[in-house]
């Protein structure tokens, strides 16, 4: 019966930034996400986690509605139905300014160009990373728009 209970109340999902708390809501129903070793559907109950995350999407499912955000990169831990994302930065599909990602993707590509030209491995990791941040920015937000 208390099983019944706690997954009839959902999970509650934070996700935080160095710039502060992005997300908060609880009574969710699944939270997922995408890490380094695979993607994870979260639900209440879940055994409890600590995973590197991805540059990736991650989607919260509360009341038939589904909220997709754009996290990119950090730490995700779970225990006791709470899911606590600590990411490098992260944003919700409203948030998203797509001219500013692709002006980012843009100067992203570029960069990597240059890197490749001078081959230097370092500029093209972090070149790479912001490419790849960019490009999930824009992904998430065009799963808002419908495209």
């Amino acid at each position: 019966m208390a099983d019944e209970e706690t997954s009839s109340r959902g999970i509650t999902v934070k996700i935080v930034t160095p710039e502060g708390q992005v997300y908060d809501q609880d009574q969710v129903e699944i939270a997922v996400i995408n890490t380094q070793g695979g993607q994870l559907g979260i639900m209440a109950g879940h055994e409890p986690i600590l995973a590197a995350m991805a540059i990736d999407e991650m989607l919260v499912k509360k009341d038939q509605q589904e909220k997709s955000l754009a996290v990119n990169g950090g730490v995700a831990e779970f225990s006791n139905n709470l899911l606590t994302v600590i990411a490098d930065s992260a944003e919700t599909a409203d948030n998203i300014d797509v001219n500013r990602a692709e002006s980012a993707k843009e100067r992203a590509q570029v960069r990597l160009n240059h890197a490749q030209e001078i081959k230097n491995q370092h500029e093209m990791d972090m070149a790479r990373v912001a490419l790849m941040r960019a490009v999930n920015r824009i992904h998430v937000a065009s799963i808002r728009s419908g495209r």
